[in-house]
């Protein structure tokens, strides 16, 4: 589904006061006649490094904004963080000797997943599975094995069999009547694809004074690393090394002035590129809107050094395909022209409240400030068919879902779907929030995401439920036995 934020028109708030309404309608024309986009977003002049802001140059001429806060007590260390190599594979060897003698809990993450021709997809969890959904991110307890059964949603229109190789039942002859000969045997239905997951995965609590831990604030269409505000202070004030990049044509990134520059593809280069400069030995990405789709391509593409994911109201794992009837595909002028009424129905739609504190929040900071050419070219841009159900279904990293309730971009339902989609999946409402929760509720969400980071699987369950089982087991060979024994007795 295509991702809209609230901010995406929200640096057109200030149009929303009287008299303003026809100098945007003017500066609209002029647009048109001179054929020139208005409110470019250009970096700033100094490029050095001021109060954790640098500029790194992802691409010649594509330089993004990155807020980096390391705490002191890393600040001798800065040099011992993951390094690259020239061919992209990390080299994990510089990790202090103090976090590599840590352990955590090992899981067995093993599933088959298959998908038929009719559309219909069967996962089924082999291994560790832990609950979907939990009271207390401390209480992450085992279930066992399961089979998960959806339909994709490329095949909605299509019915799905709950059972993925049917037989017709048989038909009861009557009274009197010669037994018919029995249907021909069908033939076993093959799977159009099947991905099989065995492997294991050490999942541990990573706290603020782990110098080998990273968090990745990644924004969604329309924001800027400001609206990580509140959740880059209280995180850094812990001691965790924290990193916020601004999305190209977003913050104080540069914008460049072609469409193809702000594909999903084109933006997922530059945040690899931003990974692999700051990545530690354990990452956590946490994103929001749109950004947890370039989460989700990280951990895919490096799960040995993604650790954790947070996604803040991402929607369903479905591919993403820009939407041609959407009133983003009209000319950036006319967006312009429109975007006192786009800063409305977005303000009343990304916020659970519409009030001065609300306002205040998308104003300050200059948080949202990206041109109407920027804003077309990014939704229009959204097109990833690989991040479908099966891609969702590989991953192997434990995941946060956090909902707001009050969101009316994305629904309930399709947190629903993803958590039922992936592996390890912990599912989160907030009730009094909506599509920007993590500003209108910041309190509230920086508990749970820290609860997040502290928490770490209890494999102890696990071991005394097989024990159980194995004495289980014992106990009734040992009656057979003694049945048997006395059967030959007698």
């Amino acid at each position: 589904m295509p991702f809209i934020d609230i901010g995406s028109c929200s640096t057109y708030l200030p149009t929303l006061q009287g008299g303003t309404m026809l100098t945007s309608i003017t500066e609209g024309i002029l647009c048109c006649l001179t054929g020139k986009t208005a409110s470019l977003v250009l970096p700033l002049e100094s490029s050095e490094p001021s109060d954790g802001f640098e500029f790194v140059e992802v691409k010649p001429g594509r330089v993004l904004r990155v807020r980096h806060i390391v705490p002191e007590r890393q600040a001798l260390v800065t040099d011992k963080q993951v390094t690259v190599k020239t061919d992209g594979n990390f080299n994990n060897e510089s990790c202090s000797q103090k976090n590599e003698s840590k352990t955590g809990s090992s899981v067995h993450c093993k599933r088959k997943i298959t998908v038929y021709r009719n559309g219909q997809l069967v996962i089924e969890n082999l291994g560790d599975v832990l609950h979907s959904e939990i009271l207390q991110c401390q209480d992450g307890d085992l279930e066992p094995c399961s089979t998960v059964e959806v339909e994709l949603a490329d095949y909605k229109e299509m019915p799905s069999s709950p059972d993925p190789n049917p037989v017709p039942p048989p038909v009861p002859p009557t009274h009197g009547e010669q037994k018919p000969a029995p249907p021909p045997r069908r033939r076993r239905r093959k799977p159009k694809r099947t991905v099989v997951i065995d492997s294991k995965r050490v999942i541990s609590s990573c706290k603020g004074t782990d110098s080998d831990v990273a968090l990745f604030f990644v924004h969604g269409v329309g924001g800027s690393l400001d609206i990580w505000g509140s959740q880059l202070d209280f995180f850094s004030r812990l001691g965790y090394e924290v990193i916020a990049p601004d999305l190209a044509g977003h913050g104080a990134s540069t914008a460049p002035q072609i469409a193809a520059a702000y594909t999903f593809y084109a933006l997922a280069e530059d945040l690899r590129a931003i990974f692999k400069r700051y990545a530690r030995k354990r990452n956590i990405l946490i994103g929001h809107s749109y950004g947890v789709s370039f989460c989700t391509f990280l951990a895919h593409e490096y799960p040995d050094l993604v650790h954790k994911v947070v996604m803040i109201n991402g929607g369903g794992p479905t591919a993403l395909e820009p939407s041609l009837c959407s009133i983003f595909q009209l000319p950036s002028c006319v967006l312009h022209c429109l975007s006192p009424c786009l800063a409305w129905s977005f303000l009343k739609a990304g916020f659970a409240r519409q009030g001065t504190k609300e306002k205040q929040l998308l104003k300050q900071g200059n948080a949202f400030n990206v041109s109407p050419f920027v804003l077309r070219a990014m939704m229009s841009g959204q097109y990833w068919p690989e991040g479908d159900e099966v891609y969702h279904a590989e991953l192997t990293v434990p995941i946060l879902l956090v909902h707001g309730m009050c969101d009316k971009f994305v629904p309930m339902d399709e947190d629903q779907r993803m958590a039922e989609i992936l592996l390890f999946a912990f599912l989160k409402v907030i009730e009094e929030g909506s599509h920007m929760v993590m500003m209108e509720c910041p309190e509230t969400v920086n508990t749970l995401l820290h609860e997040f980071f502290l928490w770490e699987p209890d494999m102890s369950r696990k071991d005394s439920s097989k024990t159980e089982t194995d004495k289980t087991a014992a106990a009734s060979d040992t009656l057979h036995t003694l049945k048997t024994n006395k059967s030959m007795d007698k």
